[in-house]
């Protein structure tokens, strides 16, 4: 997603691996919770998301296990 999208959760993928699945979980990428794009490394990796109330920061590997559906 380009900077300042929104998107919503629809889940953790599947074939995560099982502790990072728990992980982003635990950071708050659940079901129907709402993403923001904030900002990126300058060579696009990481990227800093907004979550909930706070942001926080995932390289591109653990951010494409969470699956979303984009704001219309």
């Amino acid at each position: 997603m380009p900077r300042g999208h929104r998107a919503t959760v629809v889940r953790v993928a599947d074939d995560a691996h099982p502790a990072t699945a728990r992980r982003l979980e635990d950071l708050g990428f659940t079901s129907g919770v709402e993403v923001e794009v904030v900002r990126r490394a300058p060579l696009r990796d990481p990227v800093i998301y907004r979550v909930k109330d706070y942001e926080l920061c995932l390289r591109r590997a653990q951010a494409q296990c969470v699956l979303i559906q984009e704001a219309a």
